[in-house]
């Protein structure tokens, strides 16, 4: 068993966070078994952090989600807000990485080996691959050719031309680990997720798209970005499954479903979805 959630939203709307995080240590409780949260980015909002010595980790992380919850590996890839304040995005030194953590027994961080990674689960059955797909930020305009496809986030860090080329990078060695992983993964079930949801792929990584509905493997994916937790936005990659779990408050909410999505493998390896909502008064006012 494991969760999914999109950190949106510690700065902005901590109400909500602290609902999210109550919410999922009940969950927990209940459920018994958990043995880690998929984490699809925008961690610290509004600019990430600088380092693993930045006070948002204890602020943001640590203070908010209840010591069970932070028990268990948080998998986790970068979103767009978390880069702008974050060394690596204008390098390739890990190490100088605020977020990256390959220690999975060091839950003091998250765990996230490299910009795109993938994880073998031979006891469920399962393979996660996470991906850095942060040119694709656009990749909601449908009208925007493949080829003025960016990381408009990039103008608002120190190293603009340096962002532009990194990200472009990360995402094509995310595409290839993806399709390498699909050709030699002997697992059931594939576990794929990134910062973005399915209906930013239709224009800018079709061929990504289409790979995802394959009938190879059980693919369920998700993507966050967008601030809600639903299927229905989503582009379908049927016969598989695409959840956006981006619910957590934040700037606002773009929908009244706030909260993160549980997944569950049952004694034959299948998995099941389903959607844990909080209160939505807690995370937004105003009519959507």
């Amino acid at each position: 068993r494991g969760f999914s959630r999109d950190t949106h939203g510690p700065n902005g709307m901590p109400s909500c966070t602290h609902l999210v995080a109550q919410k999922m240590h009940e969950t927990m409780r209940t459920l018994g078994d958990v043995r880690f949260i998929i984490n699809a980015g925008d961690s610290f909002y509004p600019r990430g952090v600088r380092s693993k010595l930045d006070d948002q980790w204890q602020t943001k992380w640590r203070k908010v989600f209840p010591p069970e919850v932070r028990a268990v590996p948080w998998y986790s890839v970068y979103g767009n807000h978390d880069y702008l304040n974050d060394p690596c995005i204008c390098g390739n030194d890990l190490s100088a990485c605020a977020q990256i953590n390959a220690n999975e027994k060091d839950f003091n961080w998250f765990v996230m080996p490299n910009y795109t990674w993938f994880k073998e689960i031979p006891d469920l059955d399962m393979e996660i691959i996470a991906m850095d797909l942060n040119h694709f930020m656009e990749g909601w305009n449908h009208d925007l050719p493949v080829e003025r496809m960016s990381f408009t986030f990039c103008k608002y860090t120190g190293c603009q031309a340096a962002c532009f080329a990194n990200a472009a990078v990360r995402a094509g060695a995310s595409a290839r680990l993806f399709h390498e992983r699909l050709a030699a993964s002997t697992a059931k079930n594939l576990l794929v997720f990134s910062h973005y949801p399915t209906d930013y792929f239709t224009v800018s990584a079709p061929h990504f798209l289409q790979t995802l509905r394959t009938a190879k493997q059980k693919i369920v994916y998700f993507g966050g970005h967008r601030h809600s937790v639903d299927k229905w936005s989503c582009e379908s990659i049927a016969p598989n499954e695409a959840w956006l779990s981006g619910g957590g408050g934040g700037w606002g909410c773009d929908t009244p479903t706030q909260g993160f999505v549980v997944g569950e493998v049952m004694e034959d390896y299948t998995v099941r979805t389903y959607p844990v909502y909080v209160d939505f008064s807690g995370c937004c006012s105003g009519p959507l």
